[in-house]
C-alpha cells in the first residue's frame, strides 16, 4: 500500500514523502488527506507512523471513571448528562464517602487510576474536591488520580474568584497528578458559541492546560468532532494542540471524541445529517495520528467509538483503548451504545484480535507488569 507513485497518483505525493521523512504535515496537507477518497491509502499513512511510535503494542489501563455530578451551568447543546438544579428529577451529586467506595476493588485488581470528571456545580467548593483527592490518596496510595478538565478548573476559579493557577497549585498538593482531556470541544469561536456557548472558551482551556504543564501535570487532550464544524475547524484545533505541544509537551494522548446525535438537543443542518460515518470517524482518527506528530499517543476510545470501529482503528493510527473504565455515565447518556466496563482479558481479546500486542500501562504510559491479573 506504501507505493510512492500511488500516492503521487492520488495527489499526496509530497505529503507521503514528508511523513516517510518524518517531516511535520502543514495546514494545507491536513486538506488532502481529508479530501483523500481513498481510506485504505490514508489508514495506510497512519499505520506506518503508529508502527513508527509504537510498535505493534496497543495500550490499555486498568481505570476506574467516577463523574460525581451531572449538576451543570453550562448546558451544553450537544449534551444529554447535564442537569440544571440540584432538585431536578435525575440530578445526583457524589458526596467523598461515594467517590471512596466506588474505588472498592473488592474481589478484582486495584486500579491504577482514578478517572474524575463532572458537571460544573455551581455549588460545589473547592474544598471538597482537595478533600476527596486527599482520601483517595490517603485510601489507595498508588491510585493515579486523574481528574478535573481545564473547563472544570476554569469553574472553580470562578467560584473560589482565584486564579486557575492557584486552583492548580492546591490540586496539585492535594494528589492530583494528572488531567483528562475534555472541554476543548472545537476551538473555533464562532462554533463554540452555537454549541456550548456557556462554557470556557477555547482560548481559556488551552490556558489551563498551559498552566497545568508548567506544574508538571500532564493531561490528555481531546476533540469533539462530526457536528456543526468545518474541516478546516478540524485542522485549526489540531493545529492548536500541535503548537502547545511544542511548548511545553505535556500532553500525552490525544482522543478524538466523535459526537453523538441520539440524545443531543444539537440540531445538525440538512447537509449534515448522515454523514458522521464510521469512515469519516476512522479518516479523522488517522489525519490527527499523521497531523499531531508531537503527542505520542492517539487514543481509540471504546465507549464512544463502539468495540468494532474502535479495533478498526487501531489500524487507522490509534494505539491506545483507554481501558476497564467500569462506569461512564457522559457518553451514555449521549447516547452511546458500548458496554459500561471492559475486564482485562476483555480488553486484551480486543487487542489481539486486531493484531496487536496488549501492553497494561499506567496513567503515564509506563507498563504495569502484574502477575496472575484476571480483573
Amino acid at each position: 500500500m506504501l507505493d510512492a507513485d500511488y500516492y503521487t497518483r492520488l495527489g499526496l505525493g509530497s505529503v507521503f514523502e514528508k511523513v516517510m521523512n518524518g517531516e511535520r504535515l502543514s495546514i494545507e496537507d491536513g486538506k488532502k488527506l481529508f479530501d483523500c477518497e481513498d481510506i485504505n491509502a490514508l489508514g495506510a499513512l497512519a499505520h506506518h507512523v503508529r508502527t513508527r511510535m509504537h510498535g505493534d503494542s496497543t495500550y490499555y489501563v486498568l481505570n476506574r471513571h467516577v463523574n460525581y455530578t451531572n449538576v451543570c451551568v453550562n448546558a451544553c447543546l450537544f449534551c444529554a448528562y447535564q442537569k440544571e438544579k440540584d432538585e431536578q428529577e435525575g440530578a445526583f451529586c457524589l458526596t467523598v464517602d461515594d467517590i471512596i467506595a466506588k474505588l472498592d476493588p473488592k474481589d478484582g485488581l486495584p486500579y491504577d487510576e482514578v478517572h474524575i470528571v463532572g458537571g460544573c456545580h455551581p455549588k460545589l467548593p473547592l474544598s471538597f474536591f482537595e478533600e476527596a483527592i486527599a482520601r483517595i490518596k490517603k485510601t489507595y496510595s498508588d491510585i493515579v488520580v486523574k481528574a478535573f478538565t481545564a473547563v472544570e478548573i476554569a469553574h472553580f476559579a470562578e467560584l473560589e474568584n482565584i486564579s486557575t493557577q492557584e486552583v492548580l497549585e492546591r490540586l496539585k498538593a492535594a494528589g492530583l497528578e494528572a488531567m483528562p482531556g475534555g472541554g476543548a470541544e472545537i476551538f473555533a469561536p464562532e462554533v463554540r458559541e452555537k454549541i456550548c456557548p456557556r462554557k470556557a472558551t477555547g482560548d481559556e482551556w488551552l490556558s489551563v492546560a498551559r498552566e497545568a504543564h508548567n506544574l508538571g501535570i500532564t493531561s490528555n487532550c481531546t476533540m469533539l468532532f462530526g457536528h456543526l464544524e468545518s474541516i478546516e475547524d478540524r485542522l485549526d484545533h489540531l493545529d492548536k494542540l500541535r503548537k502547545l505541544q511544542d511548548e511545553t509537551n505535556g500532553f500525552s494522548c490525544f482522543i478524538p471524541l466523535p459526537f453523538l446525535t441520539e440524545n443531543s438537543m444539537l440540531e445538525l443542518p440538512e447537509e449534515r445529517k448522515g454523514k458522521h460515518t464510521g469512515l469519516d470517524k476512522l479518516r479523522t482518527i488517522a489525519v490527527s495520528r499523521l497531523m499531531l506528530d508531537n503527542i505520542p499517543h492517539i487514543k481509540s476510545y471504546w465507549v464512544m467509538l463502539g468495540v468494532k470501529l474502535a479495533q478498526a482503528a487501531l489500524h487507522f493510527g490509534a494505539d491506545d483503548l483507554d481501558g476497564t473504565i467500569v462506569e461512564e455515565k457522559i457518553g451514555h447518556d449521549a447516547g452511546a451504545q458500548s458496554d459500561q466496563a471492559m475486564t482485562i482479558p476483555q480488553l486484551e481479546e480486543m487487542i489481539t484480535r486486531s493484531g496487536f500486542n496488549p501492553v497494561r500501562r499506567n496513567s503515564f504510559f509506563k507498563p504495569v507488569i502484574v502477575e496472575n491479573q484476571e480483573a
